[in-house]
Parts: structure tokens; C-alpha cells; sequence
């Protein structure tokens, strides 16, 4: 109850800022609001290549993505103490042509944007295992207020950025689009894997700065955000049974959430590496020989590089129970299912994974994702939104 009065003191609030600034007339300029921020990054490199118009990025505090300023980019502190920012943040969200996100922002159920305005969800991963959005399971247990909030923020997408055609059926049902909201143009962030001089690039500045693991076989342990562990995760995972199996000839790398604060001390610390807070986790991946996951997002893309993945789910039942998933977990994975640190090991030391399932599933999950996605949304959204202004006018 007092976190439902907060959030809506906050959007009241929000709602007057937005609706005074809206008494200003709208400029040649392009608003990002970024809490995870690696599509944001190729999107609007895109588009300073392509324009001249100023670009805002508003910038969540969990966003690890630094973006340069320029001469005609300005960055922003958002939903922070900075009143200043804060301000200044509404004030271009409501003047902007065409506005971007990529994540829910609880504020757009509140930013009544003008007719013309392009609002644009980039979200933040390529394909989903769990459901999110209207299919949460647990959307049933909150307020009357808080699910037509939800609703109120899909309804501001005029259009959802997709990689695949099981993503843009998963998003419809998500946030109650229709086939005329989806933009088949790829996943910006995948641009990177195209990259022959970028690939090269990462791979040497992730040797740099993390001379030991050269020479050494890579697993990286990604588990998914769990309630309730934001500031003491359960890694289930045993690091001692895996350093005593496995030390001799591998090295490895945790990355846990964005949203986890904690770290936990490393006592095998020429084994596993905690790169938590390493900036771009794809650059990570092209140095993983082997990814262990299990509802994360993460395996949509690393699937692109053809290499093998193990999915650690000592939790499934009670997690099936909690979130839900679109599909029957175990159906389409493109590696196996280990319930426990030995199962894990065990699958390490076969060795025998079917490769043909992961290049399946990267071609299901990354069907639009080639390489050039960002260019493709430029030229989507400003060929759009140019037509809606003349049809306006």
C-alpha cells in the first residue's frame, strides 16, 4: 500500500511537469531513456551518423553503458537525486519527436505525448524464456491501479523493436500490441557479432584486462535476477567442487544481474573471476568457450557465436511456478539440462554437445539480426515519422 502511494505521488508529479512542458513546441531531436543501454548505444551512434538533430540520453543509474557527449548529444542523470536532471529530463521527453526506451518506465503511463511523436521500445533482450508483462503470473497479485498502469505504458509503444517472428508474437501477447507495433529490423546490440574489426578489437581489450584467462578454456556462470536476492544471491553453483574438477584446465567467469549490489568473496582467485561489473557483457562472450545459464537472455545471442551452453536449473519447478514460461522449458533448449554442480561437471567433461541445436536456435531467435539492425530502425522510424509530420501538417 505505501509503495503504491509513492509510485503514485511520483507519476502525479511527473504528470504536471510533463504536461507544462508540453506547452512548448516540439524540436528536431531524438530522446533516449536508458537503464540497460546497449541498444541505445548502436541506435544512436546510427543516428548521429545519419543526423545532425540533437540527441538527449537520460540515463538510469544501472545503465553501465558511457556514452561520449557531443556537441549535439547531451547525457542526463534520470529518476536520481538530481532535481536538476530531473527536470531538464521531462522537459525533453515532452518536446522530443521521437522518443526510445528500452525497458517498462512506470512514467510513460503518464506522458500523454503529442499525435506526432514516435515512442519506440528497444527492450533489452532478443528472445524471452520467461513471461514478462500482461503474462506474468504474478501480475495477478497486484492492484487494480498498478495492472492499468501496465497497460497505460504498453499502450505508448507505437512501435517494438524485434530480432525474430517468436518474438513478435511474444511481445504482442506481452504488452497487447498488434502486427502494425512491430519493427522486424533486428537487434541492435547484435550489430557487434557482424563486426569482423570490433569482434577483434573486444577480444584484445578483454585479454588486457584480463591477462590469466589466455591459454585457459572460458565457462562464464550468468545467472538470471531472482527476487529477492538483490543484495545476497544464492550462486548455487559450487565453486569449490568446480575449481577441484575442472581448475586444471578452465577459468571461471561469474556475472551476475546488473541489478545485484553484492559480490561474494573469491577464494579461487587464479579460478574465478567476478566480471559483474565488466561494461559489455557480449565482448565477455567472445571469449567464453562455454556459457552456463538458465532463464536468462543471454543465450539468445551467444547462440550466434556457435559455441556450447549448459543450463543449470536447480530451481525449475519452483521458478515454472513463479514466472511461467512461453513454452515448455526443456523443449527447445539448444544444450543440456543439469540440476546440480555434478551434473554440470559431468557435462563439461563429455563434451558432447549437439551443435546443430544451437545453430537452430540461433536462427530462430536472431531472424532479422544480421548486422545491420540499427541502420534499419533509422531508417525505419525517421521515414515513419517524417510521413506522420507531412500528414499532419
Amino acid at each position: 500500500m505505501a509503495r503504491e502511494l509513492i509510485i503514485s505521488s511520483y507519476l502525479f508529479i511527473f504528470r504536471i511537469i510533463f504536461n507544462i512542458c508540453k506547452l512548448f513546441s516540439l524540436k528536431e531531436k531524438t530522446t533516449f531513456v536508458a537503464s540497460f543501454g546497449d541498444n541505445v548505444e548502436y541506435v544512436s551512434e546510427q543516428l548521429q551518423k545519419s543526423s545532425n538533430e540533437q540527441i538527449i540520453i537520460l540515463k538510469k543509474a544501472s545503465c553501465r553503458v558511457t556514452f561520449e557527449e557531443s556537441e549535439n548529444l547531451k547525457v542526463l542523470d534520470f529518476e536520481t537525486g538530481n532535481l536538476n536532471h530531473f527536470f531538464q529530463s521531462i522537459y525533453h521527453l515532452a518536446t522530443s519527436k521521437v522518443v526510445f526506451t528500452d525497458n517498462y518506465f512506470g512514467f510513460l503511463s503518464v506522458t500523454d505525448f503529442k499525435s506526432n511523436v514516435v515512442c519506440v521500445q528497444l527492450w533489452h533482450a532478443a528472445g524471452a524464456i520467461k513471461k514478462f508483462g500482461l503474462m506474468d503470473p504474478s501480475i495477478q497479485l497486484r492492484s487494480e491501479r498498478a495492472k492499468q498502469r501496465f497497460k497505460d505504458v504498453y499502450e505508448r509503444f507505437d512501435y517494438v523493436v524485434v530480432g525474430s517472428e517468436k518474438m513478435s508474437t511474444i511481445f504482442r501477447q506481452s504488452f497487447g500490441l498488434t502486427n502494425e507495433n512491430i519493427l522486424r529490423t533486428g537487434i541492435p546490440r547484435t550489430d557487434f557479432f557482424f563486426d569482423t574489426d570490433k569482434v577483434n578489437r573486444s577480444k584484445s581489450a578483454v585479454y588486457s584486462s584480463l591477462p590469466a584467462i589466455k591459454g585457459k578454456k572460458v565457462i562464464m556462470y550468468a545467472p538470471t535476477f531472482r527476487d529477492g536476492e538483490l543484495n545476497s544471491p544464492n550462486i548455487f553453483l559450487e565453486v569449490e567442487q568446480m575449481y577441484q574438477e575442472l581448475s586444471d584446465d578452465y577459468v571461471l567467469l561469474l556475472r551476475l544481474h546488473p541489478a545485484v549490489k553484492f559480490r561474494l568473496e573469491n577464494k579461487y582467485p587464479d579460478f574465478v573471476y567476478d566480471v559483474s561489473g565488466y561494461q559489455n557483457i557480449n565482448q565477455l562472450l567472445l571469449v567464453t568457450d562455454l556459457l552456463i545459464t538458465d532463464y536468462s537472455s543471454i543465450p539468445f545471442e551467444y547462440s550466434l557465436l556457435g559455441k556450447p551452453m549448459i543450463f543449470f536449473t536447480y530451481d525449475l519447478d519452483s521458478y515454472t511456478t513463479s514466472r511461467g514460461f512461453w513454452e515448455d522449458y526443456q523443449s527447445n533448449l539448444p544444450g543440456p539440462v543439469a540440476k546440480t554442480t555434478g551434473e554440470v561437471i559431468k557435462e563439461i567433461k563429455k563434451n558432447q554437445f549437439d551443435m546443430d541445436k544451437v545453430s537452430a536456435y540461433a536462427t530462430q531467435w536472431n531472424q532479422y539480426s544480421r548486422g545491420n539492425a540499427s541502420e534499419n530502425i533509422i531508417k525505419s522510424v525517421y521515414g515513419q515519422e517524417e510521413e506522420q509530420v507531412e500528414a499532419t501538417n
